[in-house]
């Protein structure tokens, strides 16, 4: 980090989550879930465009005024996303979201608020009972963290595929392969996408497919690999509510590029899809998660969501007192689970 100039001590101080430049005289941090300016600036933009160099030259990545933007993931883990003028008409921007080393399990998310004895006691039956889970939750929310906490519970003796844009995820599972997409080069060429690499993990014989989020048209192959075999599987997507989430997937599907009838698509979702996991980040910056809900089938041409477990006004998480549909037949598979935690 020596060459990072300006911003070698703010990656050095762990408190510190994410890193916002817009310009060299305006940089923000986020801290505690809360962002706040950063006295730290940047000499002029000369300065700035060498520590973004600094940054990507080891990446293999670069821009220019033909191609200002770029991805890439730091030693550690950390994900940079930069874009340098014409596009960014202040001055150069770069964004770094910091990457912890930190595990957060069941335990510790309970211990910080973030969820209910009874709600991790659930969501272990569901991903052990094999259930195919999405998390849904709008940035910096958490999805990552619950996505790696949910993973924690597969059991040792599957064989896990994890596929994702930035390498984030941190399993502790020894039969796990891990999959990263690659950004195409300047000339456009040497893409890797998502859907490319969930396309061939399904002849690569996984027990668990983990998406680390659907964007575009993975989505189809990921509901199709839930419907034929590759149930408890895993996967994020950026929404708001669960209802929300449903609609992200019928435009993801639609984005793969088949004329699909949208019963056709909701029906595909119903049958694959058994959870969702809602994740928020509230505004006194702590995240939490807000709603457990499972999907139920359809009347009609509507989805049915049935909250099981859900944050209340008043800020406590509470159990709805509804009792899952598949918990019948997960105890008769020989899973079992206190009633109470329903109650």
């Amino acid at each position: 980090m020596a060459n990072y100039g300006p911003l070698k001590e703010l990656l050095a101080d762990d408190s510190i989550t994410e890193i916002m430049v817009n310009g060299p005289s305006k940089v923000f941090v986020e801290c505690g879930g809360k962002l706040q300016p950063c006295p730290v600036k940047f000499n002029d933009e000369a300065e700035l465009l060498a520590v973004i160099a600094e940054i990507l030259n080891p990446l293999g990545r670069e821009v220019s005024a033909a191609f200002p933007c770029a991805d890439g993931r730091l030693a550690d883990g950390s994900r940079v996303n930069v874009v340098i003028p014409p596009a960014a008409v202040g001055g150069s921007m770069l964004t770094i979201r910091k990457f912890s080393g930190e595990f957060l399990d069941g335990g510790a998310l309970v211990s910080k608020g973030s969820a209910s004895p009874q709600m991790l006691e659930f969501l272990k039956l569901c991903v052990q009972a094999r259930k195919n889970i999405v998390v849904s939750g709008g940035t910096g929310s958490g999805k990552t963290t619950l996505l790696n906490m949910l993973s924690s519970y597969i059991p040792q003796t599957e064989r896990i595929l994890t596929i994702e844009d930035t390498s984030e995820l941190k399993l502790r599972q020894e039969n796990w392969g891990r999959l990263e997409a690659r950004a195409a080069a300047g000339n456009g060429e040497g893409a890797v996408t998502i859907r490319q690499l969930l396309i061939n993990a399904l002849r690569m014989r996984p027990d668990r497919i983990v998406v680390g989020e659907c964007r575009g048209g993975e989505a189809l192959d990921m509901l199709q690999a839930m419907n034929t075999g590759h149930d408890g599987s895993l996967t994020t997507v950026h929404a708001n509510t669960p209802r929300d989430a449903l609609k992200r997937l019928e435009v993801m599907v639609l984005m793969a590029g088949f004329e699909l009838p949208l019963r056709a698509i909701r029906e595909q979702i119903a049958s694959a899809v058994n959870i969702i996991v809602q994740a928020a980040r509230l505004t006194d910056g702590s995240r939490k998660i807000t709603a457990i809900s499972e999907i139920s089938g359809m009347e009609g041409d509507v989805i049915t969501l049935s909250p099981i477990f859900e944050l209340d006004k008043s800020g406590k998480f509470r159990a709805t007192q509804t009792i899952p549909a598949f918990l019948q037949a997960a105890r008769a598979r020989g899973f079992e689970t206190d009633m109470k935690i329903f109650q």
